[in-house]
C-alpha cells in the first residue's frame, strides 16, 4: 500500500474514532499504536515507548501542574471576586465601563490559570449576573464573556502553548512571550469595540448608578489593593524568569507557592479549597499527560511514514499553492474542525502533520504557534458546534437562548479576525518580545 493511502487510513480511522466519542487520547493512541504494530511487528512496540521516556524527560512539563494548581488556588479562594469588584468601581463611571471591566478581570484570570475554560467559569458565574442586573444588553454581554475567556489560551502561562511547545520541540518562555503582545493587542481591541458601541448605543451599557459608584478614596483604594494581589502574584512569577535569575520551572514554583501564601494570608485556604485546587491539578495535569503522550508516538509514526513530504507535495506540486496560500489552508481547516474539537484534539491531530511542514515553507514556528493559538479562540467561538458556544450555554440564566449566544459573538470573531491578520502582516507583534528578551 502507498504510504499517501496509509496516512490517509491512519488519519481516517482516527476521525471517526473520535466521532464515535472515545477519549482524544486513547483514540490517538489506539491508531497510532495499531499502525505501528502492522508496519513495523514487534518492533513497533518501540514507538510509543520511546514517546513516554521523551515526555518522562522533559523538564519543562514540571510547569504545568504548577500553574494549573495556581490558577485552581485562585480561583477557589475567590481572589478573583476581588479583582471584579475593584473593576466594578472604578469602571462605573464609563459607558459600557463594566464589559470592559469584564475584558480586564479575563486578561488577569488568563494570567493567573492559561485555561479557557476558567475564564468562561468566572465570568459566567461572577460577571454575568452582575452586567445583566445593571441593565447591560444581554446580547452584548454574552459576547464579552466569550471573547474575554478565549483569551486564556493565548496570555502566559497558557497551557495550550506549552502542549504546542512539546509536540512543536520549540521553548516554552518564547513562546510565552509571543503571545504577550497579541493577547494584549486582542484585549485592546474587544475594549475598543465595546467603548465606541456603547457610546453610540448607551442603553447597551448604561452607567454605574451614582449611589454605588460614589464611595469613599479609602475604599476605593482598599478595593484596589485587593484587585491587584493577583498581579502581584504574577509579577512575582514573571519577573525573575524575564531577567534570567530563575528558570520557568523554578518560576512556575514561585508562582504557586505565591498563589497559595497570598490565599492563606487571606484566611481563605480551607481544607476544602485545597483539596478542590489539588483533585482539579491532578486531573487537568493527567489529561494532558497523555494527550501529549498519544501525539507524541500518533506524530512518530506519520514521521517514519513520510506523510508530511507527502502532503507537502500534494500543496505545492499538485494544487499549485504557495506557502502563503498554504498556510491560510491551514488555518481554515483549524476553523472547521474546531466546530466539533477543542484546542488539544485539533493540535494534536494536526501537529505531525502541520508542524514539519510549517518549518519545511520556511515560516517561524514560535509565530506560528501564536498563529495557531488566535485561529483556535475563533474556532471555539464559531457556530454551529463551537466549543465556547456550548459552554456558554450550559452556565448562562434561562433567559439567554442559544440564538443570542451565536449572534452575539459575530463582533468579536470579526475582531479576532482582524487581530489574526495583523498578527500574519506583521510577525513581530509576535516575535518582538522574545526576541528582545532572548536577544539581550
Amino acid at each position: 500500500m502507498p504510504y499517501e493511502m496509509i496516512a490517509l487510513l491512519m488519519f481516517s480511522s482516527m476521525m471517526l474514532m473520535l466521532l464515535t466519542g472515545q477519549r482524544v487520547f486513547g483514540a490517538i493512541g489506539f491508531v497510532g499504536a495499531v499502525a505501528g504494530l502492522l508496519l513495523w511487528g514487534t518492533g513497533g512496540v518501540d514507538v510509543p515507548f520511546s514517546a513516554a521516556m521523551k515526555l518522562m524527560k522533559w523538564y519543562p512539563l514540571l510547569t504545568l501542574p504548577m500553574f494549573i494548581f495556581m490558577g485552581y488556588v485562585l480561583s477557589e479562594s475567590r481572589i478573583a471576586d476581588d479583582l471584579y469588584k475593584m473593576f466594578h468601581v472604578w469602571m462605573g463611571p464609563v459607558k459600557g465601563g463594566l464589559a470592559i471591566g469584564t475584558i480586564g478581570l479575563m486578561v488577569l484570570i488568563s494570567a493567573m490559570n492559561g485555561l479557557s475554560v476558567a475564564g468562561m467559569a468566572i465570568g459566567a458565574t461572577i460577571a454575568l449576573p452582575e452586567l445583566l442586573r445593571r441593565g447591560y444588553d444581554k446580547i452584548m454581554v454574552t459576547g464579552v464573556i466569550q471573547a474575554g475567556s478565549s483569551l486564556g489560551i493565548l496570555v502566559p502561562p497558557s497551557v495550550v502553548l506549552v502542549l504546542y511547545a512539546m509536540i512543536a520541540r520549540q521553548p516554552v518562555g518564547q513562546l510565552w512571550l509571543a503571545g504577550v503582545m497579541p493577547g494584549l493587542l486582542m484585549a485592546t481591541l474587544f475594549v475598543i469595540y465595546i467603548y465606541v458601541r456603547c457610546r453610540m448605543q448607551p442603553h447597551l451599557g448604561p452607567v454605574l448608578p451614582a449611589e454605588e459608584r460614589d464611595l469613599p478614596m479609602s475604599e476605593k483604594l482598599r478595593l484596589l489593593r485587593a484587585g491587584l494581589l493577583p498581579l502581584i502574584i504574577f509579577a512575582t512569577m514573571m519577573i525573575p524568569f524575564v531577567k534570567g535569575w530563575t528558570s520557568l520551572v523554578e518560576s512556575s514554583a514561585i508562582g504557586a507557592l505565591a498563589a497559595f501564601l497570598a490565599a492563606v494570608l487571606k484566611g481563605r485556604m480551607t481544607r476544602e479549597v485545597f483539596e478542590n485546587s489539588v483533585r482539579n491539578t491532578l486531573g487537568i495535569s493527567c489529561m494532558f499527560m497523555w494527550i501529549i503522550l498519544a501525539a507524541l508516538g500518533f506524530g512518530a509514526i506519520f514521521d517514519g511514514l513520510g506523510a508530511v513530504k507527502a502532503i507537502e507535495d500534494l500543496f505545492t506540486t499538485q494544487l499549485g499553492l504557495g506557502p502563503w496560500g498554504i498556510l491560510i489552508l491551514m488555518q481554515l481547516s483549524f476553523i472547521l474542525m474546531g466546530t466539533f474539537l477543542d484546542d488539544t484534539a485539533m493540535l494534536v491531530i494536526v501537529a505531525p502533520l502541520y508542524v514539519p511542514l510549517v518549518g519545511e515553507l520556511g515560516f517561524d514556528l514560535i509565530w506560528y504557534g501564536v498563529l495557531y493559538t488566535i485561529t483556535t479562540q475563533i474556532a471555539y467561538m464559531t457556530p454551529p458546534f463551537g466549543y465556547n458556544l456550548f459552554l456558554m450555554r450550559a452556565m448562562a440564566p434561562p433567559e439567554i437562548g442559544l440564538r443570542d449566544i451565536y449572534v452575539s459573538i459575530i463582533p468579536f470573531v470579526l475582531v479576532m479576525v482582524g487581530a489574526l491578520s495583523l498578527v500574519m502582516i506583521f510577525p513581530q507583534i509576535a516575535l518582538w518580545l522574545p526576541e528582545y528578551i532572548y536577544g539581550k
